[in-house]
Formats: structure tokens, C-alpha cells, sequence
């Protein structure tokens, strides 16, 4: 079967070119970034096509893990309100799971202190069930590690964000794993019951 096409090709080095080089190092402009594109796209097609390396939630298993979470890390919370981030911050508030917002960029969200690492936020106000993550791709390998060595249950990458890394450093650590999913789409749709938060 052919190989589908995943973005734009990479140039082809120049004569002389040292291949042994990392891309970026007296490479064309550009040619790194369409390695990252088609790396990134390559993760996507194998998580949609059900090629997992590691197990990744299915919807049942989502609907239990929001279930019987109590407590969010939002990583890369933002306190602008046109931002996803704080949308779901507010809606994940509303429906009555204590979030922290993790940004070393930020004071507050919505009133609620912001920590600069989730290995603050935990030290502060004690372990997450989840972690979720507002970051680029690359970040999550570190934001897994966190998440395992603070004890989190659950390391969800919101949509538009995929790594088999940290999805593997996780999954390892004993914790389950969600990319490419919204918290809140999620849990308007799989659980559109308010969980008993009394417990």
C-alpha cells in the first residue's frame, strides 16, 4: 500500500551536504519544520487509525476517569477569556471539580491562584486526578513526567495534541491516557450528569 502523503516534502540537501548533519544545521530554512509537520501528522493518522504503541481511553474509560476525578491540573490555564484554556477551566469549575490553573505566566484564573509547575501546584494543594494539557506537542514529554512523579491518575492532552512519548512515560507510570479530547466536550458528552462531588 502506498505510503499517504503527510504535508510537504523536505528539500533535498544540497550537493556536498553533509547527511549525517541534524536538519536545521546549514539545512535549508524550513526543512525542520516539515520533518515536525509530518511527524505530528504521522501521530495523529495512528492514533485515529487505532495504532496505539501504548492503550489510549476509549469512551467508556474516559466516562469513568471524569467520573471519578475530583481534582484538574489545567496545564497552560490562560486568565485571557477568549482563550480555550480559560473556557474550560470555567466550565470543568462550574460543574464542581476543583481546578488549579499550572502557568508561569499567569497570577490567577477566575480567582483561583495560578503555580508556575504542576510539581508547585501539588506541593500546595496536594495530588491531581487529572492533568490536563494546553501546550504545544513538545512540552508533554516533561508535563508526563510531572504527572507521574506527582502521583496524577489520568494525563489527558487536549484536542490538536498528540505525543506517543509522554503518552508512553505515562502509560508506564501507571496512569491512564487521553489525547486529542476535549475535557469539557467530553464531559458534556459522556456525562452529562453532574458527577456527585460530596465524597
Amino acid at each position: 500500500m502506498p505510503e499517504l502523503p503527510t504535508g510537504p516534502r523536505s528539500p533535498r540537501p544540497k550537493a556536498g551536504a553533509d547527511p549525517t548533519r541534524p536538519p536545521g544545521d546549514g539545512q535549508p530554512p524550513g526543512a525542520e519544520s516539515a520533518r515536525q509537520a509530518r511527524d505530528r501528522a504521522r501521530a495523529f493518522l495512528d492514533l485515529h487509525e487505532g495504532r496505539h504503541p501504548v492503550p489510549i481511553l476509549d469512551d467508556p474509560g474516559i466516562r469513568a476517569v471524569l467520573l471519578a476525578a475530583r481534582r484538574i491540573a489545567i496545564v497552560g490555564a490562560s486568565a485571557d477569556p477568549g482563550r480555550p484554556s480559560h473556557d474550560v477551566f470555567r466550565v470543568l469549575r462550574d460543574r464542581g471539580f476543583e481546578c488549579v490553573p499550572v502557568n508561569p505566566n499567569v497570577r490567577e484564573v477566575l480567582g483561583v491562584p495560578a503555580f508556575g509547575t504542576l510539581r508547585e501546584a501539588v506541593a500546595a494543594t496536594g495530588p491531581f486526578d487529572i492533568v490536563d494539557v494546553f501546550r504545544r506537542s513538545e512540552p508533554c514529554v516533561d508535563h508526563a513526567r510531572e504527572a507521574v512523579e506527582t502521583g496524577a491518575r489520568c494525563l489527558w492532552l487536549q484536542l490538536g495534541i498528540v505525543n506517543w512519548e509522554a503518552a508512553r512515560i505515562a502509560h508506564e507510570g501507571g496512569l491512564a491516557v487521553v489525547m486529542d479530547r476535549c475535557t469539557a466536550i467530553e464531559l458534556r458528552r459522556l456525562a452529562p450528569d453532574p458527577p456527585d462531588m460530596s465524597g
